[in-house]
């Protein structure tokens, strides 16, 4: 299996409330509440070992509260890249009610100095060429410019790594322009980005990257590539929450094309893990038969189909 470092650099604790509907305004009272190490990298990397890749996490975490990132790391048996800064890792959280809804409230994260920051891609200049690919997942912290980004971005890219990037907004614009090999953005983060250009596939090609899946929610995931041009309608699950999913895609997509499967292959077990992401909270693969099944309810096809 693959070796394969995931990055963020503004991970949180999620401190997830069920309850059966949310009243604006109103006391409400939660059903149960779960608090996970998390932000997308990390809940990529969760993913992904549970596949059987070989990972090591990397960002920035604050020194005064890690325990809950310490604990995973020990117990997922992770190689620990971080680097510590000064403050708390930020604390986000997720509403989820029985409907399927989820209303996240995210905290901005800790301060990120430019000493930190050199520290990072100094330790990514000596680290990077050692994995198959990285993953660059999430939003950036206070202090993290776009432009410090896509540097980071095209470092990595010319160490020869494949640089898989999922992230929105700002950081997505710049995040293009290092021509990363894999992006999934959802549909209105790849319109905000590119601003509902028609030829944005044809763009994004040109612009060096290799793979464009599009992920829209229950409607499914459209790929785009060179050796593909499919698209994968998800079976129909109950969902719990939708915390995770398209973290759990990314991670999908990562396995089969790194494993060498087929491109039908890749991208509906990708489905399904992202399937089966949201009838559950938290992050990870617990039972492989039911992926199985729910991978056996994906529809895949050819996107010039009619």
């Amino acid at each position: 299996m693959a070796k394969i470092l995931t990055l963020t650099l503004n991970p949180a604790l999620d401190l997830t409330v069920r309850l059966p509907r949310l009243e604006a305004g109103e006391v409400n009272r939660s059903e149960n509440m779960l608090t996970h190490a998390a932000g997308k990298g990390v809940n990529v990397a969760q993913v992904l070992a549970d596949l059987g890749h070989q990972l090591s996490v990397s960002g920035f975490l604050g020194d005064a509260n890690p325990q809950a990132f310490d604990a995973l790391i020990a117990h997922r048996g992770f190689g620990d890249a971080f680097v510590r800064v000064p403050g708390e890792t930020r604390s986000n959280i997720k509403i989820a009610e029985h409907n399927g809804r989820v209303t996240d409230i995210n905290a901005p994260g800790p301060l990120v100095s430019e000493q930190a920051q050199t520290q990072l891609l100094k330790l990514l200049a000596e680290i990077g060429p050692r994995f198959d690919a990285v993953v660059v997942a999430g939003s950036l912290p206070r202090g993290v410019s776009p432009q410090w980004f896509q540097a980071l971005l095209e470092m990595l890219r010319a160490q020869g790594v494949k640089v898989a990037l999922d992230t929105s907004g700002e950081a997505l614009r710049a995040g293009l322009q290092a021509g990363p090999w894999l992006v999934k953005p959802n549909t209105e983060e790849l319109a905000e980005a590119l601003g509902n250009a028609p030829d944005a596939i044809s763009r994004l090609h040109q612009m060096g990257v290799e793979h464009v899946v599009v992920s829209d929610g229950a409607a499914g995931v459209s790929w785009y590539s060179s050796g593909a041009t499919l698209h994968a309608t998800p079976p129909s699950v109950t969902v719990a929450s939708t915390v995770g999913a398209g973290d759990s895609l990314l991670a999908g997509m990562l396995h089969g094309l790194l494993s060498g499967d087929t491109p039908e292959q890749t991208l509906g077990r990708a489905t399904a893990i992202a399937a089966m992401a949201v009838t559950q909270v938290g992050f990870g693969i617990g039972d492989h038969a039911q992926l199985d099944i729910l991978q056996s309810g994906v529809q895949v096809r050819a996107l010039t189909e009619q």
